[in-house]
């Protein structure tokens, strides 16, 4: 059977002189776990007569199968002079003569153990399972056992890599490795590097651009010149990732500490909220927790691209990004922003990507049910480590999203300053989760490597398919949006101005007002080897109304839908802006905000300020005004000190009409009178929500039970209907739901989890709570695991 070994009991000291010897019978019994029996191949058979050095015992502990051979001694040949006998005739094709035996394959070891060299050289030791992972472009071992020894000077070995249901060598999909003397870089090469008895140890090479993906290895043997080769199928895969530690590779990252954060670290941070309330979340990415690889490569086996475009980054990102959602091809989630989750899970509810795309991978295929862009981004910054390219969660604060391509987010007024509410199809999401992920570009110009923005979150399509990126950040910075992929859109979404228009009696438009700071602030992300938030503004746009930052933006509306939308702008002497003291209002009590009126001229000035609160889902989608204002203000000249004025939007306004996050957007509008300025000003904010407290108890041992307590308090006065509490910790305990039912008004429910740690080290154990009409409530405890 294909990888047994044999094990051969000796009594004799048969062997010794073959040509004297007469026709010897063997006897061979194999025993395997189901008692099946087999017999012994001839050309085993002819080896073990005339090198039973080679044929050792074996420890038996081992393997799984028992061997047991039985030999009739010969009778002792006669003294007398014999003529030398002929050679025997070949029995069931074996030949005789060591030179002639042909050679064939008795086993392949892929040394694919997690603790071995190979899995941690390559740094994929943290995977689950004992499969061989290993990333392009660095040397790995194998070992392989013959039925005689391998002679390089007669004997000819190659091994073979397929993937695909249609594997061609010109495409890199069917990869033959010849044997050489000596490696070389950036080709598929074997070298044999240890040679005992039977067995070889090869190197085996591969370049840097090899296709990424499941192979299935193959190794064939040639003993004579003109004979027909013998191919043998170990029945052993091989997956090949990206490798951000060969500098050959176009995912290369030059620094230790980020391929840890952005490659190995397997938790990270998300962000949401609003720009003056940042909101953290911990997800557990899980890039090496069981069956998630095979969720990552099953993936890319449903998309459309075919295998021989796994080689290139570009090409695969874009890829993940169509794949996430479920739009157009049935990806792995589906974007849901109405509030009815009854059919599935609400999107606040998950904190890990394992048990998403487990539950895809298990489905072969079925989209799961919901998501929204921080799970979207999530998922996708899993699958991006998991296949070996660096990746990281963004979260843009006042993030806009352009439906036309102008470049700008467009607000619109009749003749009366009222929103022209089917006009105004340009949003600002108070915040969106997108990725960014690490590659060279060789398909753009110098310069655009690095960080690439890429964007599952299904909101416009490209090139037919819900799908964003990857979009070079330094060129999003500079305002090239004529470079791939989808960088107008990115762009938009960090630096457009937002530009106010009248309608006009005659039905024309007028821009009458232009903000230039309204879009793209504080994006953030998780820092490098710790939890703190890591603002990278600076990496997407120069800083606001720079010289920089005003050319990148007028270089982009020029490739717009409204090329000439900049004109001269009018003087502009009252300012207008909405500050939030402290972390902002909480759930449960009145929100409060201070409205402050400037004056810089040498004027008096009055105007009247129409305020509307109204609430708002995430994306920057209304639902409905809950609360209009007029608000007379008059300024005497160069009024330095600010006129604040205190804005209260009651409990009682607002406790029936909360939607997903709880975010509100005040929206500010007037004009002056004395000067005809248009004042305009919208800003969100979110109320508040408590945590869920968790308190590791006792101590963290692998092995050993240990407990933890979660603690909520309701903050609302009235109850809560079906909370339920979801639960999880790699290497702590799998993820789970508590069904915890109804809590009543300002009540608190304590809920103690009990579990048994199996890996070391730095954990964390996160828990949130899904509940319809309170969300965004989670917690995380940090517990450090010590081994036994």
């Amino acid at each position: 059977m294909p990888g047994e070994r044999l094990t051969v009991r000796s009594s004799s000291e048969i062997g010794r002189f073959p040509r004297a010897a007469p026709p010897i019978r063997v006897e061979l019994t194999i025993q395997s776990e189901v008692g099946k029996k087999q017999e012994e191949r001839g050309c085993r058979r002819w080896f073990r007569k005339i090198c039973p050095c080679c044929c050792k015992r074996q420890n038996s502990e081992s393997y799984d199968i028992t061997d047991k051979v039985e030999f009739t001694k010969p009778p002792t040949p006669s003294p007398i002079t014999m003529p030398e006998p002929a050679k025997p005739k070949p029995e069931n094709g074996e030949m005789k003569e060591f030179g002639d035996v042909k050679l064939s394959v008795c086993s392949v070891d892929l040394l694919s153990s997690k603790s071995g060299p190979n899995r941690t050289e390559h740094h994929t030791d943290l995977y689950h399972g004992d499969e061989l992972i290993i990333r392009r472009g660095q040397a790995f071992q194998m070992e392989i056992e013959f039925n005689r020894p391998f002679s390089p000077d007669t004997d000819k070995m190659h091994l073979e890599l397929k993937t695909g249901p249609l594997p061609i060598v010109s495409k890199g999909t069917h990869v033959i490795i010849p044997l050489v003397e000596h490696l070389e870089d950036e080709r598929w090469e074997a070298k044999v590097t240890e040679q005992t008895c039977n067995k070889v140890k090869l190197s085996v090479n591969s370049p840097a651009n090899a296709v990424i993906g499941l192979f299935g290895l193959t190794v064939t043997t040639q003993s004579v010149k003109d004979e027909e080769p013998t191919v043998h199928n170990p029945s052993k895969d091989i997956v090949i990732l990206f490798n951000p530690w060969c500098e050959e590779d176009t995912v290369f990252l030059d620094d230790e500490e980020q391929r840890k954060e952005y490659v190995l670290n397997d938790t990270g941070r998300i962000y949401y909220g609003t720009e003056k309330q940042i909101g953290a979340r911990t997800w557990n990415f899980g890039q090496f927790h069981e069956g998630i690889l095979d969720a990552c490569l099953f993936i890319l086996e449903k998309s459309d691209m075919p295998p021989s475009g796994r080689g290139d980054p570009v090409n695969v990102v874009r890829v993940v990004s169509a794949m996430i959602n479920a739009q157009d091809d049935y990806g792995v989630l589906v974007g849901n922003w109405s509030g009815n989750y009854s059919d599935g899970i609400s999107p606040a509810a998950w904190s890990s990507s394992v048990e998403i795309l487990r539950k895809y991978h298990s489905s072969t295929g079925v989209p799961v049910r919901y998501g929204q862009c921080w799970v979207f981004s999530g998922v996708t910054t899993t699958v991006l480590r998991c296949l070996g390219i660096p990746a990281r969660s963004v979260t843009n604060f006042q993030s806009a999203h352009d439906t036309d391509v102008s470049l700008t987010t467009d607000v619109y007024f009749d003749e009366n300053m009222e929103p022209i509410e089917h006009l105004n199809s340009d949003s600002v999401w108070n915040f969106h989760v997108w990725n960014d992920c690490w590659m060279a570009r060789p398909d753009l110009p110098p310069g655009n490597g690095g960080w690439q923005a890429v964007d599952s979150t299904p909101q416009e399509t490209s090139q037919g398919t819900f799908r964003c990126g990857p979009a070079s950040v330094n060129a999003i910075r500079s305002g090239h949006v004529y470079l791939k992929h989808d960088t107008p859109f990115v762009f938009a979404e960090v630096n457009s101005d937002k530009i106010y228009w009248q309608r006009n009696l005659d039905g024309t438009f007028g821009q009458i007002y232009s903000e230039k700071k309204a879009v793209g602030h504080c994006i953030s992300t998780k820092a490098v080897g710790s939890d703190e938030r890591d603002d990278i503004t600076h990496l997407y746009k120069h800083p606001e109304e720079s010289e920089e930052e005003r050319i990148a933006v007028e270089t982009a509306c020029r490739y717009g839908s409204k090329p000439d939308v900049y004109c001269t702008p009018a003087a502009e002497d009252v300012s207008v802006e909405v500050k939030i003291d402290g972390e902002g209002p909480r759930m449960g009590n009145d929100a409060k905000l201070s409205i402050v009126v400037k004056n810089q001229s040498s004027q008096p000035r009055q105007t009247t300020l129409h305020s509307q609160v109204a609430v708002m889902y995430y994306t920057g989608v209304l639902k409905n005004a809950i609360k209009k204002d007029k608000i007379p203000v008059e300024l005497l000249p160069n009024e330095d000190t600010e006129k604040i004025i205190e804005w209260v939007l009651p409990y009682q306004h607002y406790q029936n009409q909360l939607v997903d996050q709880a975010a509100l957007m005040l929206t500010l509008s007037g004009r002056v009178s004395e000067t005809k300025q248009v004042l305009a000003n919208q800003t969100t904010f979110r109320l508040r929500t408590p945590d869920l407290q968790i308190t590791p108890l006792g101590e963290a041992v692998v092995g050993k039970a240990m407990s933890a307590k979660i603690t909520f308090t309701n903050p609302l006065s009235r109850v809560l209907k079906d909370v339920v509490f979801r639960v999880e910790g790699l290497g702590l305990q799998k993820g789970h739901e508590v069904v915890i039912g109804d809590v009543g008004g300002q009540a608190t429910v304590t809920v103690t989890e009990h579990f048994i740690p199996t890996q070391p080290g730095p954990r964390k154990l996160v828990a949130s709570l899904d509940c319809k009409q309170l969300t965004q409530v989670h917690g995380v405890a940090d517990i450090m695991v010590n081994e036994q």
